[in-house]
């Protein structure tokens, strides 16, 4: 797999003994990141066997504290794993201070650097790019700021067609052109295609993040047609008021998003510690959007 989202904590505020505050970790093409980082997401990774040092970046969505709360723990534990390598670290501006604060006030130091992107409460667009993934961030819908994040694979390089072109007694200098989809030209001037040379590249995948948000069509138009999305929802139809009061979503809600969105695929999380499973939830999603599942802490999904 070149990339896959792993669940490590899909709880909501107060955590159980069957689930942990919110947590994910994305994996793509060697890159490493983290989308929130709840109290015990440190331990989570450990259970997944997820290597501390190898996260490049974390990604907060806003600040009540079952979405940061293990973020300086996580810290601290990098460091005493010898970690010298920067990390980079996005979320809303007051975080750098809160973090900042905590290492100072309980005496700890890293030796390594915090490089933090303040998230402006309004910002809409591009956090991250390189040259296999592109992360976006847009509003939710919450009491506080709060945002979700779109993470889309880039499209990858074509295959060589190795037979033809060693076939065709072709030079190696133009590999690169045809792996790129574009055409190339011989010595004497010749036009070379690269779909005779190359075949499809594979699937790219995306995926997109929405945390805690009241039901919001605004969500829709940053994720049209994404391949996989993770939405929460909190509470059931029957809790819907409580859904209201709190600006969270119920689980048809969150099915609706997805189908005016036109995903392929929606897992859910950020279940409410008064339901005992998440049979109530899957039956009220599915009436709206079939293709639904719940998000299981330690499930990990294939995205491309």
């Amino acid at each position: 797999m070149s990339f896959f989202v792993q669940f490590l904590g899909t709880g909501s505020a107060l955590p159980t003994a069957k689930s942990n505050p919110s947590c994910q970790y994305i994996f793509c093409q060697n890159r490493h990141f983290l989308i929130d980082c709840g109290e015990g997401s440190q331990i989570q990774l450990r259970k997944a066997g997820i290597k501390l040092q190898k996260i490049d970046a974390i990604f907060i969505s806003h600040l009540h504290g079952d979405h940061y709360f293990g973020l300086v723990g996580l810290l601290s534990s990098m460091h005493l794993l010898g970690r010298e390598k920067d990390i980079h670290i996005y979320g809303p501006p007051p975080l750098e201070n809160i973090v900042r604060s905590q290492v100072e006030l309980g005496n700890s130091r890293l030796n390594f650097g915090l490089v933090f992107h303040p998230i402006e409460d309004q910002f809409e667009g591009l956090l991250f790019e390189d040259k296999v993934i592109e992360i976006k961030t847009f509003k939710l819908k919450h009491k506080i700021p709060t945002h979700g994040f779109l993470l889309h694979e880039k499209v990858k390089p074509r295959h060589l067609l190795g037979e033809k072109f060693r076939e065709d007694e072709l030079s190696i200098a133009h590999i690169p052109a045809f792996k790129e989809g574009r055409d190339s030209l011989t010595e004497e001037g010749e036009k070379l295609s690269f779909l005779d040379y190359t075949s499809a590249p594979d699937f790219s995948g995306s995926y997109a993040y929405c945390s805690d948000t009241a039901y919001c069509e605004n969500i829709v138009q940053h994720i049209k047609g994404v391949d996989t999305l993770y939405h929460e929802a909190t509470f059931t139809n029957q809790d819907e008021g409580r859904a209201k009061a709190t600006k969270h979503s119920t689980a048809q809600q969150a099915a609706k998003i997805a189908s005016l969105a036109e995903v392929k695929t929606l897992y859910f999380g950020h279940m409410s510690a008064r339901y005992d499973d998440p049979k109530l939830h899957l039956k009220e999603a599915k009436e709206i959007f079939e293709n639904t599942h719940y998000a299981k802490e330690g499930l990990q999904v294939r995205l491309s």
